[in-house]
């Protein structure tokens, strides 16, 4: 696996070795010893979850104040853009955010560890978006910053008006509001 770094600590962009021929491909998705030696550390995945999302549907920005989840993402079927923003309060990066896109043809995977906060916009047709968390969803302790916080400033690659959860529309503005893109 090819592993990439990004501008905010710990957070990775994760490229699988694909074996292509004329049958098609191949590719190991996960892998945990290599997984660790990637990240540097212990991991322990308890959950993996699934979504299914149409076109301009934006999930996020969610996070846990109780049981943090570090989440490793990656789209099985479409494309996605992917945010991660640092809101760990002893963080020299904290309020800076990066995107990338994730998808079934490029195979990335964006490793997004503990005391971050996590969203996605769909920018195909529809999306399934396969994520391992590594620890349990707490629904009392799930928090959202809102999607277009002008403090953080996400450059959301929109191409219509997004679609938006209730819950989502709900989210609180990031405090302080240091935004920028790392």
């Amino acid at each position: 696996m090819n592993v990439i770094e990004t501008a905010l600590p710990g957070v990775l962009i994760v490229e699988p070795k694909v074996y292509e021929d004329d049958r098609g491909h191949f590719f190991e998705s996960f892998n945990h010893a290599a997984f660790e030696r990637a990240i540097g550390g212990h991991v322990s995945f308890v959950q993996d979850n699934q979504s299914f999302s149409r076109a301009h549907v934006l999930r996020g920005l969610h996070y846990q104040v109780e049981q943090p989840q570090g989440k490793l993402v990656r789209a099985v079927r479409g494309a996605i853009y992917d945010v991660a923003v640092d809101i760990r309060p002893d963080s020299p990066a904290r309020g800076r955010w990066v995107g990338i896109e994730l998808s079934a043809e490029n195979r990335r995977q964006l490793w997004i560890p503990a005391g971050l906060a996590h969203g996605f916009l769909v920018l195909s047709e529809a999306a399934d978006v396969l994520y391992k968390a590594t620890d349990y969803y707490l629904p009392s302790a799930e928090r959202c910053i809102v999607w277009n916080d002008p403090g953080l400033a996400i450059a959301w690659p929109l191409t219509a008006a997004p679609i938006v959860s209730a819950k989502d529309r709900q989210g609180m503005p990031f405090t302080p509001q240091v935004g920028g893109r790392t």
